[in-house]
């Protein structure tokens, strides 16, 4: 007598062959979610930086367009009245604040909501005045942010010679 072909032991296959399926496209499926989030994130980093950027550049341009020029000495004077908070480091800043409202309206538009940084403060920027020789001071503009999700603040230094 012939033994009946047994089925039992291809019972159920389909349906491993079936989860194996749906595990693999989940994997895919989380691999592709977790790449967008870090495009988002690094986007937005960009974004920051960028913004900061614009931010030294502009506070540079006014500076080097309102400096009173009529002397070397009266030059040194009118950019001392630009510091701000010239003391500290790692964006803690210390000293003075400025009270030029070319400075103080560039710190409130720094931190302003939707259109600034990201957990800027007042005592976070910092622009520091250097006389050095020939006539030329260095300006050193740092724009402090802090954004969400990060453990220490990021910062943005731009240096100019201005005469």
């Amino acid at each position: 007598m012939k033994p009946v072909p047994s089925t039992f032991g291809q019972r159920g296959m389909m349906m491993i062959e079936a989860l194996m399926a749906i595990l693999i496209f989940s994997l895919g499926i989380l691999g592709m979610v977790g790449v967008n989030a870090l495009a988002v994130a690094s986007q937005s980093d960009a974004q920051y930086r960028t913004n900061a950027n614009k931010f030294a550049t502009e506070i540079i341009n006014q500076i080097w367009v309102n400096v009173d020029r009529s002397s070397e000495a009266a030059t040194a004077l009118a950019l001392g009245a630009f510091q701000h908070q010239p003391g500290g480091a790692a964006c803690a800043f210390a000293g003075n604040p400025s009270t030029a409202p070319l400075i103080t309206n560039w710190v409130a538009a720094v931190m302003a909501s939707g259109t600034g940084l990201p957990g800027a403060t007042a005592a976070m920027q910092q622009i520091k005045v250097v006389n050095t020789v020939a006539g030329m001071n260095e300006v050193t503009v740092t724009v402090c942010w802090k954004a969400p999700g990060d453990a220490v603040a990021r910062r943005h230094v731009m240096k100019s010679l201005i005469n």
